[in-house]
């Protein structure tokens, strides 16, 4: 085994031993110090991991180089890492007390899902890696709709194994996002089923999406959402999370987006795929800090700008 894999094998196992300790401290202490507890942590982590800090710092620079300076790139990272500290205590308080979310998260917009619903096509839910979105998952379960995810299954199999069960428990179901062919007749078959599909569309897609415009830079975007819509006539809803001052949530159900016909498939695509980003860009422009800039969004290039 090479130092890269042995590198990747450790940091694997020390996310792994991470987890499993920060769940047992997060059913013992007091309810009142879970942020604290969160925000130590994520002091750490801005300090230990460089790496996904320089990613974040790079990322907000792309976005809001022209627009922010320095120090004010430096406190929506500082955020980020603690939003996302936020929500991971979050999730293993609420695992073994679901019922708890309804007071902890508010819905404001469902009747743009309802109506949606009453179609009997199901919903697609637009959205991004953005505030605690597993979190609103289990807000929707527990409302009682049927409710699953398209999830990219974790490097490490013992971390996927932790957060599919906690997911099952929940309520929520998981649609692995390969096999491609299994993915999309899962999905299908949950909107068929009148039920509630939620879709991120704000990752680096490679060489599978379109570029769309996003911050000003052109990011490789799947395309899943529209296709899907296409072909099963289920509503396009997006939807977002959004953390309050008192760390309590709301989530929010924008209109239905009608499709927009362009010239041909792929323009009416095109079209439809950047609508959803700008959405999502309109969102992370008011709430910087709830979105995560650890990733690397702007990775791929289009083969003209090589």
């Amino acid at each position: 085994m090479d130092s890269k894999k042995i590198r990747k094998s450790f940091s694997r196992l020390a996310a792994w031993l991470g987890i499993s300790i920060c769940s047992l401290i997060v059913k013992v202490i007091p309810s009142g110090c879970l942020y604290a507890f969160a925000e130590n942590i994520a002091k750490l982590a801005y300090v230990f991991a460089r790496k996904h800090k320089n990613v974040a710092l790079n990322s907000l620079r792309v976005a809001f180089g022209k627009e922010k300076s320095d120090r004010e790139l430096e406190k929506i990272a500082r955020n980020c890492f603690i939003y996302m500290a936020k929500s991971a205590v979050e999730l293993m308080f609420f695992f073994d007390k679901p019922y708890a979310l309804k007071d902890r998260a508010k819905l404001e917009g469902k009747e743009n899902l309802d109506r949606a619903l009453e179609r009997g096509r199901g919903v697609i839910l637009v959205s991004a890696h953005f505030g605690n979105f597993p979190l609103l998952l289990g807000r929707m379960a527990v409302e009682g709709y049927k409710v699953g995810g398209i999830m990219k299954p974790m490097h490490d199999a013992r971390m996927e194994k932790i957060f599919f069960e906690k997911r099952e428990k929940f309520g929520v179901k998981t649609i692995y996002s390969q096999p491609r062919n299994v993915c999309v007749n899962n999905t299908i078959g949950a909107l068929r089923d009148n039920e509630l599909i939620f879709i991120p569309i704000d990752q680096n897609f490679g060489t599978g999406g379109i570029f769309v415009d996003f911050f000003g830079e052109k990011a490789a975007t799947a395309t899943g959402p529209v296709i899907l819509a296409q072909r099963t006539k289920a509503a396009l809803i997006p939807c977002f999370i959004i953390r309050q001052q008192d760390d309590r949530h709301k989530i929010v159900f924008e209109k239905e987006l009608e499709l927009v016909e362009g010239q041909d498939h792929r323009d009416t695509v095109q079209v439809n795929i950047q609508n959803l980003t700008r959405i999502i860009e309109s969102y992370i422009r008011k709430y910087p800090a709830e979105w995560g800039w650890i990733h690397r969004r702007w990775k791929s290039r289009p083969a003209h700008s090589k």
